[in-house]
C-alpha cells in the first residue's frame, strides 16, 4: 500500500541526535553527542526511598488519573521556586506541569501559531524545538547568534521581513547547542522588540540551575509586565531526564488554551513522577543537590577545555560556557564538516554536526556540538585528543 503521509509530517526528518543515539549502544563509542545529564547526578537512593513511601501511603493517588494542569502540590512548590529563583511572577500567570520541556515547547507553538506562521529563533537552535515548530506547520526564521546572544539588528530585520511572525523562541541561558548566555542588556532588547511587534516570547530555560561560574542573569520572564513571555523549564537536568517532568508559566489566557491542547495529547503528565518530584522538593535539599551537579560539571567542563587548549589546533574555535552541558566548536573553512564527523565516528567518537541545529535545514555549517556531561574523565581526554588528531590530519598537519 502507498501511504499518503500528512503534509505536516511528510517532509519531516528524524532527529539527528536521536539517530546518533542508536550508535551509542556500542560500548566503544565516546558519546560527546548525547544531551544526557551525567548518570552520577541522579539522586537514585533518595528517589527510591521516596518512591517506596509514596506507594506505601498514597498508592491509589499515584496510580490514578490526575488533572491536566498538574499535581496541585507540585504546582504550588514550583510557583514558589520560580518566584524566588527566577523572578517569575504568580500574578497573571498560570503554572502547568507538562511531559518534559519538549511538550511545553510543542504545545506553545500549537496554541500560538497557525500553519504558515513564522517562529523567530536563534540560529543555531535546539533541534527538538525546531522540529516541534515544523511539525505544527510553522516556518522557522533564524537570527544569527553572537557571543552575547541574538544579533538585535538582525532580529529587528527578521521581524519586519516576516509579518506572520507570531513567536520568538530563545534559550538565553547556557544555550543548546552554543553554550553561551544572552547578556542582560540583550534580554531587555529582545523583550522590547517583542513588545513593539506584538510577539510572544517562548523562553526555554532547562539549564538555568546549572551555572558553575560567572554571575546570574535575570530571566526574560522576570521582565514581563505585559504578558508576553511563556517560560519553560524542566526537572530533566536536575533530578531525572527519564521522569519527563517539565513545567510552563504562561499568561493566564495562553495557559488556558495550552491545557485544552494538552488534553488532546496525553490528558495529564505522569502522576507518580509528579508526586515524586513534589516529595523531593518538600523533603530534600534540592539546592544542595544542584550545588553538587554544578561542581561536577564545573570540573568536567574544565577538563574538556584544558584538553582542547592543549591539543586542539588553533584553527578550531570553541565556546567557554559558564554552565549547562555543551561546548560549540567551529572548524576552519578548509575542513568539510561531514567528513570530520564521519572520521570521528570511525574512530568511535560521536559528535553532533551543526547542520542538525540550523533553522534552515539546507544551510551549511562548520560547527559541531560536544558535551562533557555524559563521558567519563578518561573518555573526555581520549576523545578530545582523537578529534584534535583528525583536525590536524585534515588541515594538512598544521596547528
Amino acid at each position: 500500500m502507498e501511504y499518503q503521509i500528512s503534509d505536516k509530517l511528510k517532509n519531516m526528518k528524524p532527529s539527528a541526535i536521536r539517530e546518533i543515539f542508536k550508535s551509542l549502544t556500542d560500548p566503544r563509542i565516546i558519546a560527546f553527542a548525547a544531551g544526557n545529564p551525567a548518570a552520577e547526578s541522579f539522586p537514585a537512593d533518595t528517589l527510591a526511598r521516596l518512591s517506596s513511601e509514596i506507594f506505601e501511603k498514597e498508592a491509589v493517588k499515584a496510580l490514578q488519573y490526575g488533572i491536566t494542569e498538574g499535581y496541585p502540590p507540585l504546582r504550588a512548590l514550583l510557583e514558589e521556586r520560580l518566584a524566588s529563583r527566577f523572578g517569575v511572577k504568580k500574578e497573571g500567570n498560570t503554572l502547568l506541569v507538562v511531559t518534559g520541556g519538549q511538550q511545553g515547547i510543542e504545545l506553545t507553538c500549537k496554541v500560538m501559531c497557525n500553519e504558515g506562521d513564522v517562529v523567530i529563533a536563534e540560529n543555531p537552535s535546539f533541534i527538538g524545538a525546531l522540529n516541534a515548530f515544523r511539525s505544527n506547520g510553522a516556518r522557522v526564521v533564524g537570527v544569527p547568534l553572537e557571543e552575547d546572544g541574538m544579533n538585535i539588528e538582525a532580529l529587528e530585520a527578521a521581524v519586519r521581513a516576516n509579518p506572520r511572525a507570531k513567536l520568538l523562541y530563545t534559550i538565553p541561558t547556557f544555550h543548546n547547542p552554543a553554550g553561551i548566555s544572552t547578556s542582560f542588556a540583550k534580554r531587555k532588547q529582545i523583550y522590547e522588540v517583542a513588545k513593539k511587534h506584538g510577539l510572544v516570547i517562548l523562553e526555554d530555560n532547562p539549564y538555568g540551575e546549572l551555572r558553575f561560574s560567572g554571575e546570574e542573569i535575570p530571566t526574560i520572564k522576570s521582565l514581563d509586565t505585559d504578558g508576553l513571555v511563556v517560560y519553560c523549564g524542566s526537572f530533566s537536568k536536575v533530578l531525572s531526564a527519564g521522569m519527563r517532568i517539565g513545567f510552563l508559566s504562561a499568561p493566564d489566557e495562553v495557559a488556558a488554551k495550552i491545557v485544552v491542547a494538552k488534553q488532546v495529547e496525553d490528558v495529564h503528565t505522569n502522576q507518580f513522577f509528579q508526586m515524586l518530584c513534589a516529595a523531593y522538593l518538600q523533603n530534600c535539599d534540592i539546592d544542595a543537590h544542584i550545588a553538587g551537579i554544578r561542581a561536577l560539571y564545573k570540573r568536567k567542563s574544565a577538563l574538556m577545555l584544558k584538553t582542547l587548549d592543549e591539543n586542539m589546533p588553533s584553527v578550531v574555535r570553541y565556546t567557554r560556557p559558564e554552565g549547562g552541558l555543551f561546548l560549540w566548536c567551529t572548524l576552519p573553512d578548509g575542513i568539510a564538516l561531514d567528513g570530520f564527523v564521519q572520521s570521528a565516528l570511525e574512530r568511535f567518537v560521536a559528535v553532533v554536526p551543526g547542520t542538525a541545529f540550523n533553522c534552515d535545514e539546507s544551510a551549511p555549517s562548520q560547527s559541531f556540538r560536544l558535551t562533557y556531561a555524559t563521558p567519563t574523565d578518561e573518555q573526555i581526554v581520549t576523545g578530545v585528543k582523537i578529534l584534535s588528531e583528525i583536525v590536524k590530519e585534515k588541515n594538512g598537519g598544521n596547528r
